[in-house]
């Protein structure tokens, strides 16, 4: 809900018992879209739209990182779930990427377990990096309808021949609203 005071907007939301927000988060109505609305419940219209686009890549990210955001954006934008405003949400994704590739490349260079000095066996700090990398990986996935249970629910339906004779007449990409 909207609120104006004076020159200022601001946001509210309806809080529950110390101040947090209750309830499910609510599905992005371009993911809702890819999967054919399967509750059938109504799609917000207020939604703010944004054009799908390939956010600039920071300069921050470097290596694995920087590939998986070449790799990754393009296959979101064909889906038309990234906008330019997503940035952040796909640094943290292509960030945790690279941090589970790193440590998957440690530990298997120095064993899950390690021995102590004195005979003592415990696990490789390599893992528990491993793993939470895992863990941010694929929450952030699950935004962006990456993982195989949201993309289960994704029904992509294919150009109509509406679409085809446009792109025939107009050039690829063209199609018709």
């Amino acid at each position: 809900m909207l609120d104006r005071l004076g020159s200022h907007l601001f946001i509210s939301a309806k809080l529950g018992r110390g101040g947090i927000v209750k309830g499910r988060k609510p599905k992005p109505s371009a993911i809702k879209a890819l999967e054919g609305n399967p509750g059938k419940r109504a799609i917000n219209e207020k939604e703010p739209k944004v054009k799908s686009a390939i956010p600039p890549c920071p300069r921050h990210l470097q290596g694995e990182a920087r590939k998986e955001w070449r790799r990754i954006s393009k296959e979101l934008l064909a889906l038309g779930v990234l906008t330019r405003i997503d940035r952040a949400a796909l640094v943290a994704y292509c960030q945790a990427w690279a941090d589970y590739v790193q440590a998957c490349a440690k530990v298997e260079e120095q064993e899950a377990v390690i021995v102590s000095d004195k005979g003592g066996m415990y696990q490789n700090p390599w893992v528990g990096i491993k793993n939470s990398a895992l863990d941010r990986m694929v929450r952030v996935s699950a935004e962006f309808g990456m993982t195989p249970s949201s993309r289960s629910r994704v029904k992509v339906e294919g150009p109509t021949e509406a679409d085809k004779m446009a792109e025939l007449l107009f050039g690829a990409g063209t199609k018709v609203r």
